[in-house]
Formats: C-alpha cells, structure tokens, sequence
C-alpha cells in the first residue's frame, strides 16, 4: 500500500486496494510455486507492471504515463521524477470525530490503520516505509492510551503533534540522506556513515563495522529508488542481525530489540551513543609516528582511509560526521603528498597541529555563531545572517533568502543551547541540511558560479566552503527603484511579525541594490529606519510623514 500510494498520489484507497491485492495474490502464487514464469521479474518491476497496466493512467497523470514505454531502471527514475512531496491535491490525514474514533479503531483496525498508512504514504512520498508503519504503530499507541482518557480528543490533538514533528524530522533527513548519495556517490555515503556508526558503536570492532556498513548501503538505495518492500525487509533483517549480537554493538538498543519488528528499526537508529570504551590509545603513534604508514596506506588505500574514518570517530562523538571527513581528507592528503617524498616519516612525522586546522575553523564559526545569537538575540542574529546571505548569493529571491536564514536561525537556537559535546555535531549536521536544501534550488534555478562550486565540489567542506564564500562580484545589481522603499501606515498598524517580516525583506532588498555596503553604512541606514518609523507613526498624517522623511 505504501508503495503504491507514493507512486500513484492521486488515486483512491479503494483503488490503490485493488493494485495491493493483486501483488499479494502474486506473492502467494509464487511461494506455492517459484518457478512461475511471473514469478521471476524483480519486485520493481512487478510493482511498475501493475502501475503500467491501470486503466486511463493517462487521464489522471498525464504525461508520467510516458514512463511505460521506459525500459528499467530508466521507467523507475522516470517515475521518481513525479513524485510531489506534500502536493496541495492530497489533504493531511484527517482523523475521525473524537466520540467515533476509540469504536473504529476497535471495530475495523486493519482498515483504520490501513487509512492512516495510506494518508501518511501519498503525502510524504519520499519517506521510507519501515518509518511510517513506525509511526502507524506510535498512533496505534496513542489510540490505545487516549480511548481510556476522558478527553479523548486532548489527548490525542497533544500525542498527533509529537507524531507528526517525528514524521518531519524523518523525512527531512531521509530525503538528505538520498540527496548526498545520489549527488557524491557511494564512496562519500558509507565514509560519511562509517564515521556516524563508529560515533555510535564504539565498542564494535571495524569487521563488524564494515559488515552492517555494506547492509546499510544496500538499504538506503532501494528506499530511495522507492523499492519499499525490499528497503523494509532487509531493514528488519540487519536490525535482527543487530540485536542479536548487542554484546557487540551497544548497550543502548536492549529496549529497542524487545520491541515488535515494527518499532524496532526506527528505535535503534534513534537510541544515544553507546558509552566510549576506555583506554583507547592516541592515534598519533599509529598514524603519525609509525614509520610504515605508507605500506598499508599504498596496499590498500580505500581499507587503510577506512580505518582511519573508524578509530578517528569512534574516539571524537563530539565532532560532526562532516568534520572527521575533512580531518580525514586532510591526513589522505598528507599521505599521499608524502609517500612519494624519499623520506616518508620525515614529511608526515610534526603534522599535528596540521591536521587539527579543519578542527579550530570548525570550533571558531559556532563558538563565533553561538556568541552572537545570545548575546544579540534571534531577530538580531537573523539580520546579520540576512546581510551575510544576500552579499553571497544576491541572485537568490528575498522570500527564500528568508527562509534560509530563519532556518539557519532555528539551527542556532537548537543547537547553541546544548552542552558543549553535543553543540558541533549538531550544528554542523543540520545547516548541512539547509545546505543541501539550497543546492537542490540551484540545480534547477542556478544561482551564481560560487555557490555552484561550493555544492558540487566536496560533501566534506561544504559548509566551510559557504562559511568562507565572498561577496559575488559578478553580480550585477538591477536599478534603484523608488517603489521598492515606499512606507504606508502598515509600517504602524501590521502585527508585530508582519512588521519585523517586512523590515527583514527591506534589509535584503537594499543590499540587493548595493551588495558593497559596509556593516557600518547598514546600520546608519537601519538607525534612521527606526527613528523614522518611531517619529511618523506618531503623527496624524502618517503617510505624508514617511514620504517627506
């Protein structure tokens, strides 16, 4: 069902049902007999067949219905391609009436639960399948607990905003997940999550490691070319494989693993970090002192770098993912510059402080960041990233040049509150994400040669690459327009919000129009701004105020 309804967003439960009984008929067809001429097609394939074969797919999809004449896997991207996240043609699921909801669900379960799967899968089409049974059975839990309440419907308005900030947060991380693999490839993808397991299980030997690294990959390229059904059985078989060997893994998946399958999966890729064992020893005299470094690192490059990612990460779960890359692209760099030298050692021997640059550029921008948001304050600290943004980008519309800096904002606000150990990984994890939500724009809408470079060239130094980007000097400002800086009384009776929205747009604007200003010209401007509006909103006649002003 979850397959079907993400592919085909516009269809009907009752329709979608038909298509569902279909593949489960074949299924049980071909477990009675294997041999089956239809039972050796692939499961994508089976799915696509039968998304192919319904009547008039033309008439309410128009030219998707193209995608047919496709071979696979093309017919598969093609399809892809189609898919609307949150399309303003399929309504939020909406929950039946308070005093009939506890006598549904009891009554007809596989149904309800069935709509709910259903509402979740056409909505979000992007998000993979073992997550929303996850949170099918988290509102079969609140549906369990909210019917013995009083006030049913209380209870369950408070326990669905929970559930649905939960199926956001998924989704927006699984569509970045399928965006950096998709974008920097298989190499960039397991080296960045080798470094997050190794964060996350740092008891577990490499083998191991390297073991449910390959599963994990295999994984996310079926949720993401949309083959659900494969995505959430070998998903359910490594977490099986995991909790069956939780001596080895970590401490932290017990409750996870006493879970049913369906819970289990999204549980243990939520649970903490596992405790640090102690005494590891310091990596300087295995890599930097040890005078056959470049033996293993010449024999196998990939295995050697992969080691490296390991112990360095499974030691520093105060660092990002990102951030034990760039330490890693560093000490590859190094390597592969000294090797070739005639005295090895020599060359990669004092490089310490070297390899700790990407380290101190990191900790300088969020102690930097963190500073200004508490001491300026959010509207403040959103301003400055308005001035920052708009020098950088120009070309960007000033709704979206908003957008991101009020998302880089609530990056701040979550993330600077946190201890120490916990700040840098998830600063750096989520701006990557509005990064990455940005470069997504680009690829269709370009923005400028800068920015270009900076989402192309390395997932590791993406956001450094951003941090350091300069004004656009290629850009060519459009003319002074007077309209743009016109000021009715709304400036004095909009809502306190509507006010501050429009006072972040003006910024934008006039930095548009003279991207060479300096901090202190803004604030001489931004100076008078205030003055005038505390003078003319005053007065009688507000209008001809602002305009003599």
């Amino acid at each position: 069902m979850i397959t079907f309804a993400q592919y085909l967003q516009r269809c009907s439960y009752d329709g979608l049902s038909k298509l569902v009984k279909d593949v489960v008929d074949l299924a049980q067809k071909c477990v009675a007999n294997e041999d089956a001429p239809e039972c050796t097609k692939s499961l994508p394939s089976i799915f696509l067949d039968e998304i192919c074969q319904v009547e008039k797919l033309r008439d309410s999809y128009g030219t998707m219905a193209d995608c047919c004449s496709k071979a696979d896997p093309e017919r598969n991207e093609c399809f892809l391609s189609f898919k609307v996240s949150q399309p303003d043609f399929v309504q939020p699921y909406q929950r039946p009436a308070s005093d009939v909801i506890c006598k549904e669900y009891q009554d007809n379960r596989v149904p309800f639960l069935g709509h709910f799967i259903y509402s979740v899968a056409r909505r979000e089409p992007f998000l993979y399948a073992p997550t929303i049974l996850s949170l099918a059975a988290d509102y079969e839990h609140a549906l369990q607990t909210c019917c013995k309440e009083s006030d049913v419907g209380a209870c369950l308005d408070e326990k669905a905003a929970a559930i649905k900030e939960r199926a956001k947060k998924v989704s927006v991380k699984q569509q970045y997940s399928c965006g950096i693999l998709k974008k920097f490839g298989e190499r960039t993808f397991k080296a960045d999550k080798l470094a997050l397991l190794s964060q996350k299980y740092p008891k577990a030997p490499l083998s191991e490691m390297l073991k449910i690294l390959q599963d994990i990959m295999g994984i996310y390229k079926e949720c993401c070319e949309g083959d659900m059904v494969e995505c959430m059985d070998d998903r359910a078989e490594l977490m099986t494989y995991m909790c069956s060997k939780q001596d080895v893994f970590s401490s932290k998946i017990k409750d996870c693993c006493e879970k049913p399958v369906v819970e289990r999966s999204q549980c243990i890729i939520e649970a903490d970090f596992d405790d640090q064992p102690e005494g590891l020893p310091s990596l300087v005299e295995r890599y930097l002192e040890d005078k056959e470094v470049c033996k293993g690192f010449e024999a196998g490059h990939d295995a050697f770098m992969a080691e490296f990612v390991y112990e360095y990460a499974r030691r520093h779960p105060e660092f990002s993912t990102q951030l034990i890359l760039r330490v890693s692209k560093g000490y590859e760099a190094l390597l592969e510059k000294c090797c070739k030298t005639d005295n090895p050692p020599e060359c990669y021997g004092n490089t310490v402080e070297m390899l700790h640059k990407p380290i101190k550029e990191t900790q300088e921008v969020i102690k930097t960041n963190c500073e200004l948001l508490t001491t300026q304050g959010e509207t403040d600290f959103l301003k400055a990233l308005l001035i920052r943004y708009t020098k950088k980008m120009p070309q960007v519309s000033t709704d979206t040049l908003v957008e991101i800096g009020k998302k880089m904002t609530a990056v701040g606000t979550k993330c600077c509150q946190l201890p120490e150990a916990r700040r840098l990984p998830c600063s750096e994890g989520y701006l990557s994400i509005v990064m990455q939500d940005m470069c997504r724009r680009q690829e269709t809408t370009p923005i400028n040669d800068n920015v270009s470079h900076c989402c192309s060239d390395s997932y590791a130094y993406r956001r450094p690459c951003f941090t350091a980007m300069g004004v656009d000097t290629k850009y060519v400002p459009p003319a002074f327009d007077p309209e743009m800086f016109s000021f009715d009384e709304k400036l004095c009776t909009a809502p306190p919000a509507e006010r501050e929205l429009g006072q972040m747009k003006l910024l934008v604007n006039l930095i548009k129009r003279k991207p060479q200003m300096t901090e202190e010209q803004i604030k001489t401007i931004a100076d008078g701004f205030t003055a005038m509006v505390e003078k003319c909103c005053k007065q009688s006649d507000i209008d001809t105020c602002f305009g003599e002003e």
